[in-house]
C-alpha cells in the first residue's frame, strides 16, 4: 500500500465523536516500513492524541527512530498541516528535507518539507552545554 492509502485507510478509525474531524497519517521510515496513525479524540479535552503523534508512536514502538517521509490526509476544503505540537514531534525524527504531503479526502496535495514546516525548530542541539542532573 501506498502512504496515501495507507493514510486513507486508517484515518477511517479515527475516533473523532466530538469534532466529527477525522485525521489519517502515515510514515515511512528509513528502512521502509509504514507506520500509520489516526486522530483519537477523549471528551477531557485536550487529551486526544494526533494522527501524526500516533503514527510516530507505532515506528518508535516498532524499534525505529527515524522518518523518510509523512503523508497526513483529512476531509478538509484545504490541506491540513500538522498542528505545532506534531511539527517538533515530526521534526524530532526527520532531517529538514524530509517531505511532509499534506491531502485533502478530494484529491488536493501540497508537498513541504520539515524545515519549511517548522522554521527554527529547537532541537537537541540547543541543549548541548546543559548538564544532566
Amino acid at each position: 500500500m501506498t502512504l496515501l492509502e495507507t493514510a486513507t485507510a486508517v484515518r477511517e478509525n479515527a475516533w473523532a465523536p466530538y469534532s466529527g474531524f477525522k485525521v489519517g497519517a502515515a510514515i515511512r521510515s528509513l528502512s521502509g516500513a509504514v507506520y500509520a496513525g489516526c486522530n483519537v479524540e477523549n471528551v477531557a479535552y485536550p487529551e486526544g492524541t494526533c494522527a501524526e503523534a500516533g503514527a510516530i508512536a507505532a515506528m518508535v514502538a516498532a524499534g525505529e527512530t527515524a522518518i523518510a517521509e509523512v503523508l497526513v490526509i483529512a476531509d478538509s476544503p484545504d490541506p491540513v498541516p500538522p498542528c505545532g505540537g506534531c511539527r517538533q514531534k515530526i521534526a524530532e525524527f526527520a532531517a529538514p528535507d524530509v517531505t511532509v504531503t499534506l491531502c485533502t479526502t478530494d484529491g488536493q496535495r501540497r508537498a513541504i518539507t520539515v524545515a519549511d514546516l517548522l522554521p527554527g525548530v529547537f532541537s537537541a542541539a540547543h541543549m548541548a552545554r546543559s548538564e544532566a542532573g
